[in-house]
């Protein structure tokens, strides 16, 4: 199977323009909060030392790899399997201006405090890779300017290129051996419990709407991006709002209201407040009524 790792300058879209790559490619896809789920789920809660980390992220892509087509889409992905002749790397770059605008936008700093913040960012993520890894990461197949591109331009590019890569898994006994031997070191050992899970959806509702979408042959994306709302003094974002989908082709977010009226307020409340803050961003909220009628006008159903 095959696998491409995306990686990028902080401060550019990256797990955006993973999410819709992997939707067109029709890959898995492994974010840094999938990711960290993964490891958890395979090692349990230890803290994995930055030596062996490597090691344990491989183990387990090796397994899933078998089975899976993957998009990694995570910090130091573009290290990994510096050897695999089906890993296709591509990495996202950009203009300062607009890697620091997009900081703006994200944690509502100022220029200059957004600019404070994405240098402080970079240096604390080249000390992460300093720990991790001995070697430098291999060269990317692929480096994409993105300052001027919309994050679907971005994803249009990296589905092509990953759709040209040969897809089958190139299996190295010695390679994994390697590894294992590697986390015994550490006295670390692999469950093989990980393994790729299927989309799950958080409300019925959820998977009816995305059963309708696919019904119209129209591109979604759940649960997207979450958008920071709320910070406290340090910084640090205190509430934040997910919308169920992403349109691509219409560059719409939709969100589902289905539940009572008490949280729908709650909701309304979020989506207003995302607006102000990010007056760019296009999203719809269906309600429980509008959400009815579409099921009930054209009968789709879970699981269809």
């Amino acid at each position: 199977m095959a696998i491409v790792s995306l990686t990028a300058e902080i401060g550019c879209p990256v797990e955006e323009t993973a999410k819709l790559a992997a939707v067109r490619l029709g890959y898995h896809l492994l974010t840094e909060f999938d990711l960290a789920e993964t490891l958890e789920a395979e090692f349990g809660a230890i803290e994995i030392p930055p030596a062996a980390w490597g090691s344990a992220v491989q183990s387990i892509l090796c397994r899933m790899a078998a089975d899976n087509h993957l998009l990694l889409a995570f910090p130091g992905a573009g290290y990994l399997f510096p050897d695999f002749p089906a890993m296709l790397r591509v990495h996202l770059t950009a203009a300062e201006g607009r890697k620091i605008g997009n900081f703006m936008l994200e944690y509502g700093l100022d220029r200059a405090g957004a600019k404070r913040r994405l240098a402080s960012a970079v240096r604390k993520q080249q000390a992460l890779f300093r720990s991790r890894f001995d070697i430098s990461a291999p060269t990317p197949e692929m480096i994409i300017h993105i300052t001027e591109w919309t994050v679907e331009q971005a994803a249009q590019v990296v589905a092509a290129a990953g759709e040209c890569r040969p897809k089958d898994y190139f299996s190295d006994a010695q390679f994994e051996f390697d590894l294992r031997l590697k986390l015994a070191s550490h006295c670390i050992t692999p469950n093989g419990v990980a393994t790729v899970k299927s989309k799950i959806f958080s409300h019925p509702s959820e998977e009816l709407f995305a059963n309708l979408l696919d019904f119209y042959r129209i591109a979604w994306v759940y649960e997207p991006r979450s958008f920071p709302l709320q910070w406290n003094e340090s910084g640090a974002v205190t509430e934040a709002f997910t919308p169920d989908f992403y349109l691509p082709e219409g560059d719409l977010y939709v969100e589902l209201t289905t539940m009572k009226q008490s949280l729908v307020t709650k909701k309304n409340r979020k989506v207003k407040l995302l607006k102000a803050i990010y007056p760019h961003i296009n999203i719809q909220i269906f309600y429980q009524k509008d959400f009815q009628e579409l099921v009930f006008k054209y009968g789709i159903r879970a699981g269809h």
